[in-house]
């Protein structure tokens, strides 16, 4: 089939040559190459003539035969050997019939005439035929072009029958223009057909090896010629009719309403050869766009160097990110030919840094122009940008893990301060126990024996009741009271959890309100003496301050925390400006344990001291 493609361009191509060849010579023949005037012809102009019909003749009979074979271009049956070989026997017509006493314009009409209509249609026929007996003999390739074959026998011998209405007519008229017009058909569908099978179903098994550049360029000819020949042809058919001054505005008229139709058919075929490209525009808006969320290396590099070998046509490109302080990440997109030195290089520079280089190679179709070069130095600009965001984006993130580690220290000596407080307060504990507290003891034993003395010295001039001789509960309790108020009692000596400071020592009533879910419940050490010392120095506050005249404590366990809350009526204090002492150490002994606090009161109303601490549960708790 490739060769009989080959032998009918190469025929077509001779044919067209001579034909136009013979209208500038042969002036007794008009533009269908029929004489004008009646008298002899020249033996040139005859020659001429005769070269041109038979070159038209034998472009019919490769179009008959070219139909004929589809799809492969090999004979299947044997008759199509016979009759596609006989059809050679036409050139032998315009010796033969001169010789046999036929007219001249008779064999014009059988040879040259009629054949060239009819001879495509008769193709089509023999095609269809073909296709028939494919089918009967199981050749399922063949028989699949039997509807097109059979639409294309009618329409070819429809044409073909225009050429009797043609001859009969005359050269003018409707039959004339529409016989003209079914002249050009079988060329226009065969040409369409056979390129849309090439390039669409490869049908033909045609492998498509032009360049992109060549077929564009092509096809930009044959779009700008036509825009151009539309224009003149307008124009010279205005000029037959109207002046020459309206002839040209007629034409510059057609160049500028065709210009727009032009310019769309040009996008369409560059779209359609190469593919959808991105204006320069759309490329630095799309890298824009990207480089502004871009935060790993890794990542930017190879969507750099894909986009822009893609958006500037580039064989390949390079692309280094990374240094000073930062890892270098390297990527690569197309293949670099060894030894191939860059067209471009572009170093990314942020100040006196270098954060990278960008560097490619040749484009694929065509010379790389300075407004290519332009890009990739803006990319290259905006890529260094990039790149320092990212290491800044780095020196932020270890600044914030030092800050946490910062945090996370200042909070474990928080805690250290606090353990380190409550150790020394039981040191002292054990000091006032074991010595002040025992002199204390030995001190009222002695005042208490002086005190029965005197009486019993007293005794002796007047009778008198009898006296004790062991310390009131008074003394005693006074005695105990300092250690009492140091701490609360040991958890490792009670099964219970500790109570607040005892109510029955405020001189105003204080209630004490404790869930049920605490009962036999022990909680770490540092949790129970916080809830113990909140609520000492909250009931501090309230004797210092508050004026009330009740005071109720509740302890709690809701939502998987200790809530300890300390209510009182008295007059209340602006939270937000009132920043004592005692606020800051209950907050700052809160917070330590990982607890929360909150303050709420008003002038008037009382004050509410909530604290929600974490509730860790000892694992020697005792029912």
């Amino acid at each position: 089939m490739a060769r009989r493609l080959l032998l009918l361009g190469t025929w077509l191509s001779i044919a067209i040559a001579v034909r136009h060849t013979t209208n500038l010579m042969i002036r007794e023949l008009g533009w269908h190459l029929r004489p004008k005037v009646v008298g002899p012809v020249l033996p040139l102009d005859l020659g001429l003539q005769i070269t041109h019909e038979m070159c038209n003749l034998a472009v019919s009979i490769i179009i008959l035969r070219l139909l004929a074979l589809l799809p492969d271009g090999r004979y299947a049956f044997r008759y199509e050997r016979h009759v596609l070989r006989a059809l050679w026997g036409l050139f032998a017509l315009p010796i033969l019939l001169p010789l046999a006493g036929v007219p001249q314009h008779i064999v014009y009409y059988i040879v040259f005439y009629y054949p060239e209509a009819w001879l495509p249609g008769i193709g089509a026929a023999l095609l269809t035929v073909r296709c028939l007996r494919a089918r009967a003999t199981g050749r399922a390739d063949v028989a699949a072009l039997l509807p097109w074959a059979a639409l294309g026998a009618t329409v070819l011998l429809a044409r073909a029958a225009t050429r009797l209405f043609r001859s009969w007519q005359g050269e003018e008229g409707m039959f004339f223009f529409i016989g003209a017009l079914l002249g050009a058909l079988p060329y226009i569908s065969i040409s369409v057909t056979l390129v849309y099978a090439a390039f669409r179903h490869r049908l033909l098994g045609v492998d498509i090896v032009l360049r992109p550049s060549a077929v564009y360029g092509s096809l930009w000819f044959i779009i700008n010629s036509w825009y151009l020949g539309m224009a003149l042809t307008l124009g010279l058919t205005a000029g037959l009719f109207f002046p020459v001054g309206l002839s040209l505005l007629v034409a510059v008229v057609a160049t500028a309403l065709f210009r727009p139709l032009r310019d769309r058919l040009n996008t369409l075929v560059e779209r359609r050869v190469f593919g959808k490209r991105l204006s320069r525009f759309e490329l630095l808006v799309q890298f824009s766009t990207t480089l502004e969320h871009a935060y790993d290396l890794d990542r930017l590099a190879p969507q750099l160097a894909t986009g822009l070998r893609e958006g500037l046509g580039l064989r390949w490109v390079r692309v280094r990110l990374g240094g000073n302080g930062l890892p270098v990440s390297t990527a690569e997109s197309g293949e670099r030919p060894a030894a191939a030195r860059p067209v471009k290089q572009f170093p990314l520079f942020y100040g006196d840094d270098t954060l990278g280089l960008i560097e490619y190679g040749p484009r694929t179709e065509g010379r790389s122009t300075p407004e290519d070069h332009a890009i990739g130095g803006t990319l290259a600009r905006s890529a260094a940008l990039a790149v320092h965001n990212v290491r800044l984006a780095a020196e932020l993130c270890a600044h914030a893990d030092e800050m946490q580690r910062q945090a996370a220290e200042l909070a474990a000596s928080r805690a250290r301060i606090v353990h380190a407080q409550d150790t020394e307060r039981r040191r002292i504990e054990r000091r006032l126990h074991d010595g002040i507290q025992q002199d204390l003891v030995a001190l009222v034993a002695k005042l208490a024996l002086a005190r029965n003395r005197l009486h019993r010295g007293a005794a002796s001039t007047a009778p008198s009741p009898r006296c004790r001789t062991t310390p009131t509960a008074s003394s005693t309790n006074s005695a105990n009271s300092p250690t009492a108020s140091t701490r609360p009692s040991s958890p490792t000596r009670a099964s219970s959890p500790p109570s607040p400071p005892a109510p029955r020592r405020m001189p105003i009533p204080v209630t004490v309100q404790s869930g049920q879910s605490l009962a036999g419940v022990r909680f770490a050490l540092d949790i129970e003496e916080s809830a113990f010392y909140l609520v000492s120095e909250a009931l501090t506050n309230v004797l210092k301050h508050a004026c009330a005249g009740h005071v109720t404590v509740r302890i709690t366990r809701s939502d998987g925390r200790l809530q300890v809350e300390v209510t009182d009526d008295g007059t209340g204090f602006p939270t937000a400006t009132t920043h004592g002492s005692g606020l800051t150490g209950m907050r700052d002994r809160t917070e330590a344990v990982g607890g929360e606090l909150t303050i709420t009161s008003r002038a008037g109303t009382g004050t509410v001291i909530r604290a929600r601490l974490p509730e860790h549960v000892r694992e020697d708790t005792r029912a």
